[in-house]
């Protein structure tokens, strides 16, 4: 097969992807929450494997241990209740920007009469806190948001690489 045709079937795979995740966004969300909920109960499991299989003379066996009960915990946590999961992902989102934008704002009247412009750290602090503000009171448009920006990259990305397809479907010119 050659390279523009995997490039087209990339592309294809890209923008349907995307189309998909357009039409159905909480089901977008809910396959996110599913891979992770696998994935963190595999690493669980190995993690916890390898904390038991740790030979004596190894240090700090019970880390490993313990992190792989924390992700075995998180992944059946996660299979059991996806939307419950999905909400605290946003509110941990949401409180961290409210947090940091706090701190950008406290830091820009710190820095005042250390550096010009200092509005422009304030204005960033403000932006943030608005934004975790509005994932507070609109937790539902946050989660929307993501599966969008994730359907509207696999779009973008792929009728990019259906183009680098077709292009390199075209004879190359010469240049003399």
């Amino acid at each position: 097969m050659s390279r523009s045709t995997i490039l087209l079937m990339r592309g294809a795979v890209g923008v349907t992807f995307g189309l998909l995740a357009l039409a159905w966004p909480g089901l977008t969300i809910l396959t996110l929450i599913g891979i992770f909920a696998g994935y963190a109960l595999l690493d669980g499991i190995i993690t916890l494997w390898l904390g038991l299989t740790s030979t004596p003379t190894e240090e700090r066996p019970w880390a490993p241990t313990l992190r792989g009960m924390l992700g075995i915990v998180a992944g059946i946590f996660t299979f059991l209740w996806p939307s419950l999961t999905t909400l605290a992902l946003l509110l941990v989102i949401a409180a961290w920007a409210v947090m940091t934008g706090v701190l950008e704002i406290i830091a820009a009247f710190i820095l005042r009469q250390v550096i010009a412009d200092e509005r422009h750290l304030a204005l960033s602090g403000i932006l943030s806190v608005a934004f975790g503000l509005l994932l507070f009171a609109f937790p539902a448009l946050g989660l929307l948001g993501i599966a969008w920006a994730l359907a509207a990259y696999a779009v973008a990305s792929g009728i990019v690489l259906i183009a680098l397809g077709l292009r390199l479907r075209r004879p190359a010119r010469v240049q003399g």
